[in-house]
Protein backbone atom coordinates (compact mmCIF):
# COMPACT_ATOMS: atom_id res chain seq x y z
CA UNK A 1 0.00 0.00 0.00
CA UNK A 2 2.84 2.58 0.68
CA UNK A 3 4.39 2.31 -2.67
CA UNK A 4 0.89 2.59 -4.50
CA UNK A 5 0.64 5.74 -2.71
CA UNK A 6 4.36 7.20 -3.20
CA UNK A 7 4.41 5.85 -6.99
CA UNK A 8 1.02 7.64 -7.25
CA UNK A 9 2.26 11.16 -6.05
CA UNK A 10 5.35 10.69 -7.61
CA UNK A 11 4.03 9.76 -11.00
CA UNK A 12 1.54 12.71 -10.40
CA UNK A 13 4.61 15.33 -9.79
CA UNK A 14 6.81 14.19 -12.69
CA UNK A 15 3.76 14.59 -14.96
CA UNK A 16 2.82 17.76 -14.36
CA UNK A 17 6.13 19.22 -14.65
CA UNK A 18 6.95 17.02 -17.88
CA UNK A 19 3.96 19.19 -19.03
CA UNK A 20 5.10 22.25 -17.84
CA UNK A 21 8.81 21.74 -19.03
CA UNK A 22 7.38 21.15 -22.69
CA UNK A 23 4.24 23.93 -22.74
CA UNK A 24 7.65 26.04 -21.89
CA UNK A 25 9.57 25.10 -24.75
CA UNK A 26 6.39 25.19 -26.91
CA UNK A 27 5.70 28.72 -25.54
CA UNK A 28 8.88 30.17 -24.71
CA UNK A 29 7.50 30.99 -21.19
CA UNK A 30 10.39 29.46 -19.04
CA UNK A 31 9.86 28.53 -16.14
CA UNK A 32 6.35 29.96 -15.30
CA UNK A 33 4.33 26.87 -17.03
CA UNK A 34 6.89 24.15 -15.06
CA UNK A 35 5.95 25.66 -11.98
CA UNK A 36 2.48 26.19 -12.60
CA UNK A 37 1.78 22.43 -13.16
CA UNK A 38 4.45 21.45 -10.35
CA UNK A 39 1.72 23.00 -8.00
CA UNK A 40 -1.21 21.02 -10.01
CA UNK A 41 0.83 17.74 -10.08
CA UNK A 42 1.37 17.72 -6.37
CA UNK A 43 -2.15 18.67 -5.83
CA UNK A 44 -3.70 15.98 -8.18
CA UNK A 45 -1.23 13.70 -6.42
CA UNK A 46 -2.13 14.49 -3.05
CA UNK A 47 -5.68 13.81 -4.06
CA UNK A 48 -5.09 10.51 -5.25
CA UNK A 49 -3.33 9.42 -2.01
CA UNK A 50 -6.55 11.13 -0.27
CA UNK A 51 -8.37 8.52 -2.32
CA UNK A 52 -6.49 5.94 -1.31
CA UNK A 53 -6.09 6.07 2.12
CA UNK A 54 -9.86 6.56 2.39
CA UNK A 55 -10.72 3.98 0.40
CA UNK A 56 -12.67 6.28 -2.27
CA UNK A 57 -10.59 4.08 -5.25
CA UNK A 58 -12.51 1.30 -5.94
CA UNK A 59 -11.16 0.38 -9.09
CA UNK A 60 -8.45 -2.19 -6.54
CA UNK A 61 -7.18 -2.23 -3.16
CA UNK A 62 -8.04 -1.07 -0.03
CA UNK A 63 -11.78 0.29 -1.63
CA UNK A 64 -12.37 -2.96 -2.80
CA UNK A 65 -10.99 -4.86 0.50
CA UNK A 66 -13.18 -3.07 2.76
CA UNK A 67 -16.47 -2.91 0.81
CA UNK A 68 -15.33 -6.75 0.53
CA UNK A 69 -15.28 -6.77 4.87
CA UNK A 70 -18.60 -4.77 4.86
CA UNK A 71 -20.80 -7.61 3.00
Amino acid sequence: MAFRISVEFVSAVAVGVALGWLLDRWLGTKPWFMVVMLFLGAAAGALNVYRVVRGLDSSIGLGQATRRLDK
